[in-house]
């Protein structure tokens, strides 16, 4: 029996028909409807005809999250007096609940994404509704895109509905081709926001790791929110660790303490959902209680201000979930939740002022993710650029660059970026291409099972009581009784079905198997062992074990799972297999190089015959006669490095690129540019034959860059010869001494005794430009500066002879300097001459 008072209840009734009527007049439409609503659960059985009499259609409901699938369909199921498997059912990975009379399906945006790849036309399916659009994970933006390009070129008739549970819809909107927005209201209760920041210092996170302090904080506030507050108390903490090390905290509370996360049985999942009444309930939580699940019962939300994101160093080859400051967005829904059933409290674990500097909204996957899933998909799709898909914000260059890489290294694509046959293979197993290579080369080499168990354990990292050599993660798996285990074992059948029969036999031992299915995966990250506990990864980067680490010994290690605390050298293991060389070798091949190696390297020339692994040097010997041009090569490489001044600069050399650089900023063509940057771009034309006669630093030093640089000069055009006229090294003063000029400078500067320039009315030019005169004392210290003489000898002349003339007695001071013939003595001396 349909429970009618119960959809009767929910807010978003009132909005249905004017999705009904965008969806009638556009094919499109953006629902805005806050979480608890029923935009979930009311609107798929609406569009379906299951209720309020419309025409019956197949609904699809994609979400992000398994947990959230699963809860979607038994809530619309009991909807309709009905179980899942019904008229409602649901697809996720490893679990698919349907029956022959279904049509209101739930899945997972990976199932729908693999869904399209086989059927692009969806041909059984009139309506998809992409929930919890605002949340930005990858696979929704994917397949929005995908279902957008079905539209517009096979299925027209296709509807489409992008749910958010924030009203920041708009970009949405432009997306579906300016599809109507449609909001309902959601009973909002007032929410009383406590600011309950720590007493003391807590470290911010980094990685995975969450400060014990903060959690032991957190934990203080669950306490306090239960004797200050009613109803039961929801805590959003970052992950599935957390969650379990606050549980420990509040043993002894008076409630009944529930973990909801993606790994949480299904029982404990329905328990949290269904509500009670028997007995107050602390609900700790991931950000999917956000709005993916609605919790009942809950008046007070605790909330510790951190969530989880991908981030991915391309660099380094380290992907991994890390520990981020919830956005402003996110606190949002999070404190709303407190509000839905009856006025509550929120407590942040944060103060007031720290809340301004938070992020408005969280990143969108698509910027900060490793995109080699995403790659994969779009080259399945036909668009291996992805250039030509409807996406909110277009993948990064950087990171669809070392997508790519991925992917042609493990064969998924070819050289044009299409996608292989193998590929599209890949694209159909639910795993990252790197997870797809490894079963798929794995099962070949250890057979299906072994290899179907590693990459089991490879898909979700096991918890951290397994340890981190992943042979003994596989073993305690095997015979486990936790929640852990038994996922495991549901995606080991998933995966060895999916092999469907070709698969080698079982061969060597578990922990060879595992070392080799984990280098399969992450050949870049084969290790070999530095000594105490440190490694160097193929990818060049670092990495250490952790303290009572059982993995130290190894001399190779494939590893599985590492981070990089911030501002450490070295990334940290958190999983590993022992392997040994030629596993590294077959793993790793298409990094291996065998050959000279000629480069510049700690200050001068190196010349091995170098056989690599990636970074790590497997066997090195000296080159005695390298070739010629390797060495060439290397010798501009230090100069680029270290610039011209590893040639021997005479006083001469350094004056003529003074002057040739003047003439070149004063004049331009044909004096030449002699920056570091444009003599090297010309080395050919200035360094030979010296360089290639070269074979180490010493013979640089050993040129003469002064009589080198002559050949840059503009001989062809005549303009040489006039270097001593246009920019001269010295020039002749009134009292006839012949001064240097500096070059250094933007200006030229002449500097003289003021008195060697009395009767000089112009300032002097070197290829028209006015010279920069620093007049001196006649002690050679500096009196005046001026690049207009006529207008010194008018203005400034008159205080300097005030304040120099009584300390120089023995000098010349005319009152007119212009007039007076210059000199380089004292007044004695011109009166015996």
């Amino acid at each position: 029996m349909i429970r009618t008072d119960a959809l009767d209840q929910l807010p978003v009734r009132t909005a249905v028909p004017a999705l009904e009527r965008a969806l009638d007049e556009r094919g499109a439409a953006v629902l805005c409807a806050p979480p608890g609503t029923g935009k979930t659960t009311l609107v798929p059985l609406v569009l379906a005809g299951l209720t309020g009499g419309g025409p019956a259609r197949r609904v699809l409901v994609a979400e992000p999250r398994r947990i959230a699938a699963r809860a979607a369909a038994r809530r619309m199921a009991w909807l309709l007096g009905e179980q899942t498997g019904g008229r409602v059912g649901f697809t996720v990975r490893g679990e698919r609940v349907v029956g022959p009379g279904t049509v209101v399906e739930v899945v997972t945006t990976g199932v729908l994404l693999q869904r399209l790849q086989r059927d692009q036309e969806l041909g059984r399916t009139d309506v998809v509704i992409i929930d919890e659009c605002h949340e930005r994970h990858l696979d929704a933006d994917t397949a929005a895109a995908f279902l957008l390009d079905v539209r517009e070129t096979i299925r027209p008739e296709l509807r489409l509905v992008a749910a958010s549970a924030t009203t920041d819809a708009q970009g949405w909107a432009r997306l579906l081709g300016d599809a109507p927005v449609v909001e309902a209201q959601g009973v909002a209760h007032p929410v009383e926001v406590v600011w309950a920041p720590p007493a003391g210092s807590v470290r911010p996170p980094h990685g995975m790791r969450v400060d014990p302090a903060l959690l032991t904080h957190v934990a203080a506030v669950v306490r306090r929110a239960l004797a200050e507050r009613a109803g039961d108390v929801l805590c959003f903490l970052p992950g599935v660790g957390e969650i379990g090390r606050v549980a420990g905290q509040l043993a002894g509370v008076d409630a009944e303490v529930l973990q909801v996360h993606g790994r949480a049985p299904a029982a404990v999942q329905d328990a949290v959902l269904a509500g009670s009444s028997q007995r107050r309930r602390v609900v700790l939580a991931t950000s999917v209680a956000e709005s993916s699940l609605t919790v009942p019962g809950v008046r007070v939300v605790v909330d510790s201000g951190l969530a989880r994101e991908p981030r991915t160093d391309h660099a380094r080859g380290l992907s991994a979930l890390t520990t981020v400051r919830a956005s402003r967005a996110a606190g949002r829904q999070r404190a709303g939740r407190a509000g839905r059933e009856a006025p509550g409290a929120v407590y942040r674990c944060w103060d007031r002022a720290e809340d301004g500097r938070l992020a408005a909204y969280p990143s969108p996957e698509i910027k900060v993710a490793d995109l080699a899933a995403f790659a994969l998909q779009a080259a399945c799709w036909g668009d291996p650029g992805a250039s030509g898909l409807a996406l909110l914000d277009p993948p990064p260059a950087g990171a669809m660059g070392a997508a790519r890489e991925v992917l042609g290294a493990v064969g998924a694509v070819d050289a044009s970026g299409r996608a292989t046959d193998r590929g599209v293979r890949m694209s159909r197993l639910g795993l990252h291409p790197r997870l797809a290579r490894a079963l798929l080369d794995g099962a070949q080499e250890v057979g299906g099972r072994r290899a179907s168990e590693v990459v089991a354990l490879l898909s979700e990292e096991p918890p951290r009581e397994y340890g981190d050599d992943l042979a003994h993660a596989l073993r305690t798996a095997r015979r486990g009784g936790d929640a852990y285990a038994a996922r495991w074992r549901q995606e080991v059948r998933r995966l060895s079905q999916s092999l469907g029969g070709k698969e080698g036999r079982d061969a060597g031992t578990d922990d060879s198997a595992v070392g080799l299915v984990a280098a399969l995966a992450f050949p870049e990250r084969v290790a070999r062992a530095r000594g105490e506990g440190a490694f160097l990864m193929a990818s060049g980067t670092g990495a250490e074990l952790g303290t009572g680490s059982r993995l130290g010994s190894a001399p190779w290690l494939a590893v599985a799972v590492a981070d990089r605390p911030a501002h450490a050298a070295s990334a940290r293991v958190r999983l590993a297999a022992v392997i040994d060389e030629d596993t590294a070798r077959l793993a790793a091949g298409h990094l291996s190089f065998s050959g000279e190696e000629v480069r510049w390297a700690d200050g001068d020339v190196v010349a091995r015959s170098v056989e690599r692994l990636g970074a790590v040097e497997l066997s090195v010997r000296t080159l005695r006669r390298p070739a010629p041009e390797l060495v060439r090569t290397a010798l501009l490489e230090g100069l680029r490095g270290e610039g011209p001044g590893l040639l021997r600069w005479t006083r001469e050399g350094g004056q003529l690129r003074l002057r040739l650089a003047f003439l070149h900023r004063a004049l331009g063509a044909p004096w030449p540019d002699v920056s570091d940057e444009a003599l090297l771009a010309r080395a050919d034309e200035w360094l030979e034959p010296e360089l290639s006669r070269a074979g180490r630093r010493a013979d640089l030093a050993r040129i003469d860059a002064g009589q080198a640089l002559r050949r840059l000069l503009p001989w062809s055009t005549g303009d040489a010869a006039r270097l001593d006229e246009l920019a001269p090294e010295r020039i002749e003063v009134p009292s006839g001494s012949r001064i240097r000029l500096d070059y250094a400078g933007e200006q030229p500067v002449l500097a003289v005794k003021l008195q060697e320039l009395f009767g000089l009315s112009e300032t002097p030019r070197v290829a028209g430009v006015p010279l920069l005169v620093h007049m001196l004392s006649p002690a050679g210290r500096p009196a005046a500066v001026t690049a207009d003489l006529a207008s010194f000898w008018r203005e400034g002349y008159r205080s300097v002879r005030a304040e120099l003339r009584g300390r120089y007695p023995k000098h010349p001071w005319p009152e007119d300097p212009t007039t007076t013939e210059a000199t380089r003595f004292t007044t004695a001396r011109l009166r015996r001459e």
